[in-house]
């Protein structure tokens, strides 16, 4: 569950520039689900129960695809980039950037 002081940004992100389908909740309601090719991901506003003030998630989310490339030619110029698609020497090639939050969403496909 990602928690978003800019609810209808996050939504407007995921569903278009990363072409998420919201498959329940909205705007109104405060939460969404959001499926895309087999990932489920939830966005929410904060809960009035937590105080909390701002995104403090210190990892990043990595999306495993077999489409690297093509999630890159979709996003390189969308989002803002934390780094290009490279090859790294540990097996994958990745790329990754931050959604309208700040969180790190990082995309990779092993090499062959």
């Amino acid at each position: 569950m990602l928690r978003t002081w800019d609810f209808p940004g996050t939504l407007a992100f995921y569903t278009g520039t990363l072409g998420f389908d919201c498959v329940s909740g909205g705007v109104e309601a405060g939460w969404a689900a959001l499926a895309r090719d087999g990932i489920e991901i939830m966005i929410s506003v904060p809960n009035a129960h937590l105080d909390e003030h701002a995104a403090a998630f210190t990892g990043s989310f990595h999306f495993r695809t077999d489409d690297v490339d093509g999630w890159w030619a979709a996003l390189g110029d969308k989002a803002r980039v934390c780094y290009p698609i490279e090859d790294f020497d540990y097996g994958m090639r990745e790329f990754a950037v931050y959604d309208n939050n700040g969180y790190l969403l990082q995309f990779g496909q092993p090499l062959p």
